[in-house]
């Protein structure tokens, strides 16, 4: 597994080794030793979600806060995807600050998101698969986000507004500046 760092402390790119013949492809998407090794992380994820989604579609920012936050890798089995992550652990070098990475079915990337920090995607193809593994259970009581059009953020979702597709719930979230960071 390759692992590249990103602009934000703590959060990487893992692009898996893919073993190729007539039959398919093969890959191993998470080793923990590996990533260790590689970064002196140790992570044990309790959790799988996938989600499917249509062209349009903006999911996020979403994060849990306190004991309940959680570590996330993320990757889209089909499809592509627009991942964004924002660092919201007050004190960290790369506070406030977003990365943006699309992710495939095809280039196979994964993002690995540290605890602290707010998670979206914008689905860049219809029928997207998205799947992510989690180090701690989802907690609605701990569940906070930030809206998707943040004046300060500023992220471009690589979306028009008229294409995008968003949940009631994600246009009534918080600004960047209204939320409380830990």
């Amino acid at each position: 597994m390759k692992l590249e760092k990103t602009n934000l402390e703590d959060c990487f790119i893992l692009s898996p080794k893919v073993f190729e013949d007539e039959r398919g492809t093969f890959s191993e998407t998470f080793n923990a030793k590996n990533f260790l090794d590689q970064t002196g992380i140790a992570v044990t994820f309790v959790q799988d979600n996938q989600s499917t989604s249509k062209y349009g579609v903006v999911r996020g920012l979403h994060f849990q806060t306190g004991v309940h936050g959680q570590t996330k890798l993320v990757r889209v089995v089909k499809g592509s995807a627009l991942d964004v992550v924002v660092d919201l652990r007050k004190g960290s070098p790369s506070f406030g600050k977003s990365f943006s990475i699309v992710l495939s079915g095809e280039n196979k990337k994964q993002l690995f998101v540290p605890r602290g920090f707010a998670h979206g995607f914008s689905v860049l193809e219809d029928d997207t698969v998205f799947a992510y593994k989690c180090d701690a259970y989802y907690n609605k009581e701990s569940e906070r986000g930030i809206v998707y059009n943040d004046a300060t953020l500023a992220i471009d979702w690589h979306l028009s507004s008229n294409a995008m597709i968003i949940s009631k719930k994600d246009l009534e979230l918080p600004t960047f500046a209204a939320i409380k960071p830990e």
